[in-house]
């Protein structure tokens, strides 16, 4: 299935260098980016920062915004205002929670430690409210990344209380997540957008949730709360515009009309980026 993607977003793909095998680098992401025309891309590592790498991707190839972020995981500090700092410096548009460090899915895993938001009181720590000072200065995206759900809900609250505008929750339907729809109901009513992502409906994923189910979840929350994603450059899943063309046409399927799926997947995303 083919879907047109002039002027859509991908916020969320994994490109190269990185540690683990990713199937196209920053350069070819982009240029296969601007060959769809497409309005930008969103390049995301799980351990390094990619603001900088983003702003060379994009002078690189022209004709494509091309976005940095950071994700607070143990290799750049975890909970780190002065890697938050930087990056927002070095024009990162999101600032991810914990993924692959954070404690949710060291506990999944069956591992012990990992990185969360709350203290032994179940309060959140302090530097947490350091860095959501930063993010809100700046006017950037704060995202939920892997924390549980539980924690996802106590920093959207702290979120909203200090004043940030740009409050993403990281694919609540994945399967280490699970938020109830009920709990998103009572988050999208403070403004806050839901990232759903197509690698949640491969069937390399365990526990993989439908497209379907993920329209359900949209049809109770609504197209204004929305963003789609692909979280896309594994190896052995479809390539980024491969993927996010599918998972359009596949929505459309469902019955999203063309000017709903451009909200979801344009003018939502490019507002979180400033376009």
């Amino acid at each position: 299935m083919i879907y047109d993607l002039t002027d859509l977003l991908d916020l969320h793909i994994h490109t190269r260098p990185d540690v683990q095998p990713r199937m196209l680098d920053d350069i070819q992401a982009a240029t296969a980016a601007k060959t769809a025309g497409m309005r930008a891309i969103l390049i995301k590592s799980h351990v390094v920062p990619t603001a900088g790498r983003a702003c060379i991707a994009e002078r690189t190839v022209g004709g494509v915004r091309v976005f940095g972020a950071l994700v607070l995981n143990q290799e750049v500090g975890g909970f780190n205002p002065a890697a938050v700092e930087t990056a927002i410096r070095m024009g990162a548009k999101v600032i991810w929670m914990p993924t692959r460090s954070a404690k949710n899915m060291h506990r999944r895993a069956g591992r012990r430690g990992g990185l969360t938001v709350f203290r032994r009181d179940g309060s959140i720590a302090p530097i947490i409210h350091q860095i959501l000072q930063l993010i809100r200065e700046a006017n950037i995206v704060l995202a939920t990344g892997h924390l549980s759900a539980a924690e996802s809900v106590a920093l959207v609250s702290l979120a909203n209380a200090a004043g940030l505008r740009k409050i993403v929750v990281t694919h609540p339907e994945a399967e280490f997540i699970r938020m109830p729809t009920s709990t998103q109901a009572e988050l999208a009513a403070h403004g806050v957008y839901f990232e759903r992502c197509f690698v949640d409906t491969l069937p390399s994923m365990d526990c993989a949730t439908s497209v379907e189910e993920i329209s359900a979840q949209i049809r109770a929350l609504g197209c204004r709360s929305t963003v789609l994603s692909t979280d896309l450059g594994q190896p052995g899943n479809p390539e980024p515009i491969e993927g996010l063309s599918s998972y359009l046409a596949s929505l459309a399927t469902t019955g999203f009309t063309q000017s709903e799926i451009f909200q979801m997947a344009g003018e939502n995303p490019a507002f979180l980026m400033d376009l």
